[in-house]
C-alpha cells in the first residue's frame, strides 16, 4: 500500500499511481506539476513510496515554467511539421513574452505563415498527444539531433557530464527543453501568437497574473535594448553556452572576451556622458532597476564618466529618506513595507532636491538602519552646473520628484538584458541571472545562504512588478548591465551555494534547476575581471568599496 497525503487527507494505492491520476483523485483540476516531499515532479511521474504532495497550479512560478517549456516544445514541433527545413529560435522579449525568430526560412514571414503555425499548434493541443520522457545515450542523442537538423543541441552535448540524455517524444518528434514537461499537449489551455518583426510573439499564462495571459505592451526602449543585445551576440559569437565556452579554452581568449564585454559597458557610459554633458538643463540623474542589476557600481562609474567631462556630480542615497519604521506602510503580514513608495519621506525629498537645484544649502538626513530612525547627515550645497545622481527603487516614479520640471531630470533604467541561450530552443532567463548574482553577493557581503536569498526573492519580485516595471518606459536611457562572460565567472561561487541547499528544502527545486544549466559552462578565472567592473559588485574586489 502506498499512502499519498494532500492537504491533511491521505489516500491509499495498491498499485504505484501516476501523479496526474492522483491529482484527479483529490479533485485538483488545474495541476501542472507536483511537489513531492519538496521535490518538483512532473504529472507523469510514478510514485513508488509514501509521500506528502502539493499540487502546483497556474499561480506557481515553477509550474508555469513547465507550461512554458511545453508550449515551446509544441510550437517547435508544429514548425517542424509545417516547415521541416526552417531553423527556429526562441528569445525572451518585451512584455514578459517569447519572441520566435527564424534563422533560416524559405519564404516570407507574414500573417499567413503565423496563422498556419497557430492552427497547427492548436491542432496538436486538441489531439491531446502524449509527451513521453525517454532516456538515451549521448551518442544516440547526437545522431537524433543531427537527423532533425539541430546542430546547436549537438554542440551543447559536448559539455554534458552524464553519459545519458533525457528527451521528450511526441508523435515521433523528439526534443528537449532543459526542464520538465506536461504529460500531454492537451494541458496547454491558453496561448497567444502574432506577427512581431523580426519574428512572432508568443504569450502564455503568467504566475504573477494568477494564471492569466497579461495584456501585451510594446516597450520601445526595452525592445531596442534587446535588439542591441542580439546584435552583440552575433558580433562576439557569444550567444550560446558552447560559443562562450570556446572563449574559456585558454587564458588569452578569456582575456579578450572579458575585455570585449567590459568595453560594451564603457561605450554605454561614454554615450550617457555625452548626452548628459551636452544637455545643460539636466540637474537630477535618476537611476532605478530591479534587484541585482548593478545600480551601485553603475552610479559610481557614471559619476567618474561625468567627472572626466569636467562635471562634479554629487551622489545622494534615496535610502536616507526612509520614514521611521513605525510610520511606514504595513505589508500583508503587518510588518513595515520598506519597498512601498510611501515608506519614503516624499515631501522632504522633493523639498531638498528643489532647494539644491536653486543653489540653497541643505542638511541631508542619514537613515540608521540598525535603529530604524533618521539622523542628521552632512550639509551640502551645489552650483548650477552640478548634476545630482540619485539611485533607488523608486527613482523613476514621478511622485519622488514631482516638484522638479521634466526637462531638468534624466531617468536611467538599468537591468541586465541577455539573449543568451543554452541552445536555440532554450533561452536563459534574465531573472535567473539576477537571482544568481544576488545569491553570490548575499553570501559574500552578508554571509547569507542561497536559501536565505531565495526566501526573500518572491517578495523582491512582487516589489519589482509593483514599483519598478510600471515606470521603465519613462526612462530616457536603458543601460544594459549584462556581461556575457559573467555566468562563467559566477559559476564556482553559485554552484557551491546551490549544492548546499538540502533536498528537503522548499528551495531545492529552484537550486536544482539553476544547477542544471550552470554545469554546462566552463569557468573563466575571476582574476581577469577588472576592479571597476560591475560584476565586482557581486563577487567582491570592487575598487568602489
Amino acid at each position: 500500500m502506498i499512502n499519498i497525503t494532500y492537504d491533511g487527507v491521505t489516500k491509499g494505492y495498491d498499485v504505484p499511481p501516476v501523479l496526474k491520476d492522483v491529482a484527479k483523485d483529490f479533485g485538483v483540476k488545474d495541476a501542472l506539476a507536483v511537489s513531492v516531499n519538496q521535490r518538483l515532479r512532473e504529472l507523469a511521474y510514478i510514485l513508488t513510496k509514501d509521500a506528502e504532495v502539493k499540487f502546483l497550479t497556474y499561480n506557481n512560478a515553477d509550474a508555469i515554467k513547465i507550461y512554458e517549456s511545453t508550449l515551446r516544445y509544441v510550437i517547435a514541433k508544429a514548425v517542424h511539421n509545417l516547415y521541416p527545413k526552417a531553423k527556429l529560435k526562441f528569445n525572451y522579449t518585451v512584455s514578459r513574452s517569447i519572441l520566435g525568430v527564424f534563422e533560416s526560412f524559405d519564404g516570407i514571414l507574414d500573417d499567413k505563415v503565423i496563422n498556419s503555425i497557430r492552427k497547427e499548434v492548436q491542432r496538436l493541443i486538441d489531439l491531446d498527444l502524449s509527451i513521453e520522457r525517454r532516456r538515451i545515450s549521448v551518442g544516440e542523442a547526437t545522431i537524433l539531433y543531427q537527423k532533425f537538423n539541430m546542430q546547436d543541441k549537438v554542440d551543447i552535448l559536448k559539455y554534458r557530464e552524464e553519459e545519458y540524455v533525457n528527451l521528450y517524444e511526441c508523435d515521433g518528434y523528439m526534443n528537449y527543453m532543459f526542464g520538465y514537461m506536461l504529460p500531454s499537449t492537451g494541458y496547454l489551455r491558453d496561448f497567444k501568437m502574432f506577427l512581431y518583426h523580426p519574428g512572432f510573439i508568443i504569450q502564455y499564462p503568467r504566475a504573477e497574473f494568477d494564471g492569466k495571459i497579461p495584456e501585451f505592451f510594446d516597450e520601445p526602449r526595452f525592445g531596442a535594448a534587446l535588439r542591441e543585445v542580439a546584435k552583440w551576440g552575433r558580433i562576439t559569437r557569444g550567444n550560446t553556452i558552447p560559443r562562450i565556452n570556446q572563449y574559456a579554452v585558454d587564458r588569452k581568449a578569456s582575456v579578450d572576451f572579458v575585455n570585449m564585454c567590459e568595453t560594451k559597458h564603457n561605450h554605454q557610459l561614454y554615450e550617457l556622458g555625452d548626452i548628459i554633458s551636452k544637455t545643460p538643463d539636466i540637474r537630477l540623474i535618476l537611476i532605478a532597476g530591479p534587484s541585482s542589476s548593478g545600480k551601485t557600481t553603475f552610479a559610481n562609474r557614471l559619476r567618474i564618466e561625468l567627472k572626466s567631462r569636467a562635471l562634479q556630480p554629487v551622489m545622494i542615497s534615496m535610502d536616507d529618506y526612509y520614514l521611521e519604521r513605525d510610520m511606514a506602510p504595513k505589508d500583508e503580514f503587518g510588518k513595515p513595507d520598506l519597498e512601498h513608495v510611501e515608506a519614503l519621506d516624499i515631501e522632504l525629498f522633493n523639498e531638498h532636491m528643489l532647494k539644491l537645484i536653486r543653489g540653497e544649502e541643505v542638511e541631508l538626513p542619514h537613515f540608521n538602519f540598525k535603529i530604524g530612525k533618521r539622523e542628521r547627515g552632512k550639509v551640502i550645497k551645489v552650483d548650477s552646473h552640478t548634476p545630482i545622481i540619485i539611485e533607488g527603487i523608486h527613482s523613476l516614479n514621478e511622485m519622488l520628484t514631482k516638484s522638479i520640471p521634466a526637462h531638468q531630470k534624466f531617468k536611467i533604467y538599468i537591468a541586465p538584458q541577455t539573449q543568451l541561450h543554452i541552445d536555440d530552443h532554450n533561452p536563459i532567463s534574465i531573472t535567473d541571472l539576477r537571482l544568481l548574482r544576488r545569491i553570490v553577493r548575499d553570501q559574500k557581503y552578508r554571509n547569507s545562504s542561497a536559501e536565505d536569498t531565495m526566501d526573500m526573492w518572491a517578495s523582491v519580485r512582487r516589489g519589482e512588478f509593483k514599483w519598478i516595471y510600471p515606470f521603465q518606459n519613462d526612462a530616457n536611457y536603458v543601460f544594459n548591465s549584462e556581461l556575457t562572460y559573467e555566468f562563467a565567472v559566477l559559476k564556482p561561487h553559485a554552484v557551491r551555494q546551490l549544492q548546499a541547499v538540502p533536498i528537503e528544502s522548499k528551495h531545492f527545486i529552484t537550486a536544482n534547476r539553476l544547477l542544471k544549466f550552470l554545469k554546462y559552462f566552463k569557468v573563466i578565472d575571476e582574476d581577469l575581471v577588472p576592479c571597476n567592473s560591475l560584476l565586482r559588485e557581486f563577487i567582491g574586489g570592487s575598487s568602489f568599496n
